[in-house]
């Protein structure tokens, strides 16, 4: 995989008409540089620099004692180790390229492609004092938002299989769901099930999977679950995700607890329900190469609205992959927490979510998360829609 996407980094860097890009790091056991996850594969100590240009060149410039497991994965074309000092390597392997734009491992608005500390920012000018080059770095986010995105037939496979994976305990979990359990409870069997099968949590396992039943009573989405038990009339939704082989899902599902005597929800809950649903298919539609993602989120946030129910409280959806939250353009309105993503195009083969909410007063909060991948045509469904609220007798 990562000389597929070392590959794609050549090809991009063409396109964004960039020399250099450099990633420039240390102790990764420490300070982990999301970039490693896309073309690095393997921990590095001492100051390191993996460098991929232009021309289809790159180098691994790094200390001694980590140069023969580089030297084994056979990633990089050239693995320079150096005792002492990476300087004077690294200065002798940039003058070989004379490159006019270095793209260095920083970035304002993807958090994704800010892997580079100020201390090693610093130290990375001092490296090059006396030459011209520190004049010549640029942001690498671009290169990195294009890579990370643009998913490979391997990449989407594996994002396809969490996907299965996940809704396999989702059904399971819907058996399980019954009144007078927490939100603990739910929390607890599901980490249960995931650890027989050996699968790690998609994010930190304090809120994977978050559960939330009726009406808030503190903080939703990224909150872990409490003592809060679950009743008769709840309306109960759950977002989860697993990683394996590397790459993740985040998926999220609602349910109805029937109250005695009824068959199906009250048609308050519906509604809301199916105001979430029909925004996704919706976006889903219009997802396509060329589009900016705050109009997708329009398009979802308006219907939102349409129905009688308030805006929600955050972008309709983001990038998957490596991580749940894959950094890059996002589906989301023009906030000026999200700098430039909303302007971002959305390219054929990324993947996001579609995650519109909706509170339904007196019940709780119904929201479903789905996640499609981009072609020519719009969104292609990766995960299985739920079309209809699930009930819990």
């Amino acid at each position: 995989m990562y000389k597929e996407k070392i590959k794609q980094a050549v090809e991009i860097l063409n396109e964004l008409d960039i020399d250099m890009w450099l990633t420039f790091g240390r102790e990764s056991h420490t300070i982990h540089d999301p970039a490693a996850d896309m073309i690095i594969g393997a921990g590095y100590t001492w100051h390191s620099a993996f460098i991929i240009t232009k021309d289809g060149d790159s180098a691994a410039i790094i200390g001694n004692l980590d140069a023969a497991n580089f030297e084994k994965m056979g990633n990089y074309k050239h693995v320079i180790p150096y005792l002492k000092s990476i300087k004077d390597d690294l200065i002798k392997y940039i003058k070989t390229k004379h490159p006019k734009n270095i793209a260095i491992n920083y970035s304002e608005d993807n958090v994704m492609a800010d892997g580079l500390t100020h201390g090693l920012y610093i130290t990375l000018n001092s490296l090059l004092e006396g030459t011209d080059y520190n004049n010549r770095f640029i942001s690498s986010e671009n290169i990195l938002s294009a890579l990370r995105g643009r998913k490979s037939v391997t990449e989407i496979a594996k994002i396809q299989k969490a996907i299965i994976e996940t809704e396999k305990l989702y059904e399971r979990i819907g058996k399980f769901i019954k009144p007078g359990l927490t939100e603990k409870d739910v929390h607890n069997k599901m980490v249960e099930w995931m650890n027989e099968l050996n699968y790690e949590p998609a994010w930190s396992l304090e809120s994977c999977p978050s559960v939330f039943t009726g009406m808030p009573d503190s903080g939703e989405a990224h909150t872990g679950p409490t003592d809060k038990v679950i009743k008769r009339g709840d309306v109960l939704n759950m977002d989860f995700g697993l990683r394996i082989d590397g790459y993740c899902s985040d998926l999220q599902e609602t349910w109805y607890i029937l109250k005695d005597g009824e068959t199906e929800a009250p048609a308050k809950v519906v509604k809301g329900f199916e105001a979430v649903r029909d925004a996704i298919i919706e976006a889903a539609k219009a997802l396509k190469p060329g589009v900016e993602g705050r109009e997708i989120d329009t398009i979802a946030r308006e219907l939102i609205i349409s129905r009688g129910f308030d805006e929600y409280p955050h972008a309709l959806g983001h990038q998957v992959g490596r991580a749940p939250h894959d950094g890059g353009g996002n589906l989301c309105p023009v906030w000026e927490r999200y700098g430039l993503q909303p302007y971002m195009e959305i390219e054929e083969n990324q993947i996001y979510t579609i995650e519109p909410r909706v509170r339904i007063d007196g019940y709780g909060t119904a929201t479903v998360e789905e996640i499609v991948v981009v072609t020519k045509d719009g969104g292609k469904f990766l995960s299985k829609l739920q079309e209809e609220i699930y009930l819990i007798k």
